[in-house]
C-alpha cells in the first residue's frame, strides 16, 4: 500500500530475521531513546506494541510528542501492561481515543474484542498446535520437546515455575 514501516526492537538477532524475510519493504531499528525519538517524530502511525513481562516500558515519552506531526495516531497495544507510551491510558470501546500534544491516541485494553470472531480465529490458529501435541504426546514428552511449550508452564507439581509469577505471589521460584 506504499506506507513506510519501520520496526523498533531491542533483539539485534530478531531484527536480522527480520531483514531477512522483508527487506526491502520495512527498515529494521535498534532500539534507543534517540531512535525511538526519531521515527516517532516522523511517523503517521506510531503502533507500540511491547511485550515484557510485568509492566511496560515508557519508551515514548510525554517530550517526544511534541515532535510528533498533529493528527499523527498511536495504538498502545501494550496499554493492558500500562503501555509503553506515556500519555496511555486505557480506554474502552465506547470511548476509545483521546488527544495529547495533538496526537490522537487509541487505547482499548481488549482490542481483540471488537473482533471477536477473528481473533478467536487467531487465537485457535496458535493455540491448536500446542493442544494437539500435548494431547498427543502427553504433557511431559509433549513440554520436554517443545521449548515455546515449555516456556509456557506457569506450575508443575504444586509449584510456580513461571518466575514472575513468583515474584508476583512473593513465593520462591520453584
Amino acid at each position: 500500500m506504499g506506507a513506510h514501516v519501520t520496526i523498533i526492537d531491542n533483539n539485534l538477532d530478531r531484527l536480522r530475521e527480520l531483514d531477512e524475510i522483508f527487506l526491502p519493504k520495512i527498515a529494521t531499528l535498534a532500539s534507543s531513546a534517540y531512535m525511538i525519538h526519531d521515527a516517532v517524530s516522523q511517523a503517521d502511525l506510531i503502533i507500540g506494541a511491547v511485550l515484557v513481562h510485568g509492566a511496560a516500558p515508557r519508551l515514548v515519552t510525554r517530550n517526544m510528542l511534541t515532535d510528533v506531526t498533529d493528527g499523527a495516531v498511536i495504538v498502545d497495544v501494550a496499554v493492558y501492561q500500562g503501555g509503553c507510551v506515556e500519555t496511555t491510558h486505557p480506554t474502552t470501546h465506547s470511548a476509545p481515543t483521546y488527544y495529547v500534544e495533538g496526537v490522537l491516541h487509541y487505547c482499548v485494553a481488549n482490542m481483540p474484542g471488537a473482533v471477536p470472531r477473528t481473533s478467536t480465529f487467531a487465537l485457535t490458529n496458535a493455540t491448536l498446535p500446542y493442544a494437539l501435541k500435548l494431547a498427543n504426546s502427553g504433557f511431559t514428552a509433549a513440554v520436554l520437546s517443545d521449548t515455546g511449550l515449555k516456556a509456557g508452564v506457569n506450575t508443575y507439581a504444586g509449584k510456580l515455575t513461571y518466575e514472575a509469577g513468583s515474584v508476583a505471589v512473593s513465593l520462591r521460584h520453584g
